[in-house]
């Protein structure tokens, strides 16, 4: 985005079942494309769990008995073709097998993310808005024009509605990031709407877990990864990978990953010190805290350079660095977004040869600034101990590849294609629905009760969706 562009208009979903039907029927197909079949790569198998008990919600859901909403986990971008897996081909298999009669196609309405269709392209929008998508501005506080199309859909639309609670992908199958609330909050205005229209439907929220795993441990291609990571860093290369002698081998893969962790930290670091012309203790008080010791642990480190690089940013927009990781990061890409996609500038065509290069200076300005926010972006759930607490081929795979995107993106590679290291299981568990209507009696009764219910109902789907890590 190196030029300004007018203002991000809000793209309207316009539901089409002939293109929800083509999907379906093309899925197999593109699950073969994207698992490119002449490698030993992709999703082999996608399995559920309690699909029955989803049958029957979306039966009571025709029936006119119900609105739900379904919370999904979203560790990896390959989550939405699962979950149309489980629309197009697993519901529809288990209830004939019950002999339960329910309407098809079997799909949902669905909140996605404004910026796909920017780094995707212009097809992307189309896709997701005759799939019934509505893209939601993240980094704006609240997103009305998205929020009353989704509150709309909640209550009256012809399907259930399907939302991220955790706004993002996290790249671990078995951490939830701290939700948002803006599912609960959904959940009691659906319910607001409904008894305004003297409508006695109750309203679920229903948790999903999306799990993935590697039948077979990719420790050959892990080893293979490692070491071009190791060669971006200059780091030394490790011995050959033999695949006879497993004793040993995950202690030996664990330091290599530690290794070539602190060579990532201590170049980063480095940067940050020279780019910003200060010490890092200057540019980020928890720095401080950590000199004199050696080895500090890698968790720490980690927080005190994502604080950096973040600060780093918020300088140059002028933004107050409070807030969670996750929050400042939605608050880093909305300015950004505000600097490249003018809405102060409606009619650019009618601007000046001057003005309109000073606009373009802007939009190039604020690339750098959200470079250091996206470094940061893909590490949010990353704690430092997750390989250690259990290190299997999954903890271990999805730590490299994060480390992948980080070296990538310092190299200037746009949207890198991560590579595949082997056949992965997809795991998708359906959670007991919780009931928003029966909680609707405490949250009507004052602000104050309304935002402790919020809370505590998002808290509630939070255990929920913890539970159904396997």
């Amino acid at each position: 985005m190196r030029y300004v562009r007018p203002r991000l208009e809000f793209v309207p979903q316009r539901l089409s079942l002939g293109v929800v039907r083509a999907s379906h029927w093309v899925l197999p197909f593109l699950l073969r494309v994207r698992t490119r079949p002449w490698l030993p790569a992709g999703i082999a198998r996608i399995e559920a769990v309690n699909a029955e008990g989803l049958v029957k919600l979306y039966q009571r859901f025709q029936a006119g008995e119900v609105r739900f909403l379904m919370a999904f986990r979203h560790p990896e971008v390959d989550d939405p073709m699962s979950l149309m897996y489980l629309f197009s081909r697993i519901l529809p298999g288990v209830a004939r097998r019950q002999k339960i009669a329910l309407q098809l196609p079997l799909h949902t309405h669905f909140l996605y993310d404004r910026g796909m269709p920017l780094w995707a392209g212009n097809w992307l929008e189309w896709l997701f808005s005759r799939l019934g998508g509505m893209p939601i501005h993240r980094g704006r506080a609240l997103d009305w024009t998205a929020i009353r199309a989704a509150r709309e859909l909640f209550a009256n639309g012809s399907m259930p509605i399907t939302i991220a609670p955790e706004g993002a992908t996290n790249g671990h199958s078995e951490i939830v990031s701290p939700l948002e609330p803006g599912v609960a909050q959904l959940g009691f205005w659906c319910v607001d709407d409904l008894r305004r229209a003297q409508r006695s439907q109750e309203v679920l929220i229903v948790p999903i877990g999306v799990q993935y795993r590697y039948p077979k441990p990719p420790w050959a291609q892990l080893d293979r990864l490692m070491g071009r990571l190791e060669a971006d860093c200059g780091l030394p290369p490790a011995p050959p990978f033999d695949p006879r002698a497993r004793d040993g081998f995950e202690e030996a893969l664990y330091a290599r990953l530690l290794r070539l962790a602190e060579r990532l930290l201590d170049t980063m670091e480095k940067f940050y010190s020279r780019f910003n012309h200060r010490p890092l203790e200057e540019l980020s008080p928890k720095i401080a805290d950590l000199t004199g010791d050696p080895h500090p642990q890698l968790a720490l480190r980690l927080q005190a350079l994502l604080d950096v690089a973040l600060r780093t940013a918020e300088r140059h927009f002028g933004i107050a660095s409070t807030g969670e990781i996750a929050e400042r990061c939605r608050k880093l890409e909305e300015a950004g977004w505000i600097d490249t996609y003018r809405e102060d500038l409606l009619a650019l065509g009618r601007l000046s040869r001057l003005e309109q290069d000073l606009a373009d200076w802007v939009a190039q300005a604020a690339i750098l600034p959200v470079k250091h926010m996206r470094l940061v972006e893909s590490f949010v759930a990353v704690t430092g101990s997750y390989v250690r607490e259990r290190p299997t081929a999954e903890r271990f795979a999805e730590t490299t590849l994060i480390l992948f995107d980080l070296v990538s993106r310092i190299k200037g590679e746009k949207n890198p294609r991560r590579p595949r290291l082997g056949w992965r299981q997809a795991r998708i568990s359906v959670g007991e629905p919780i009931s928003v209507t029966e909680r609707w009696s405490v949250y009507h009764t004052s602000r104050s009760a309304a935002r402790q219910a919020v809370q505590r109902l998002t808290g509630d789907l939070q255990q929920a969706l913890e539970k159904l890590i396997d």
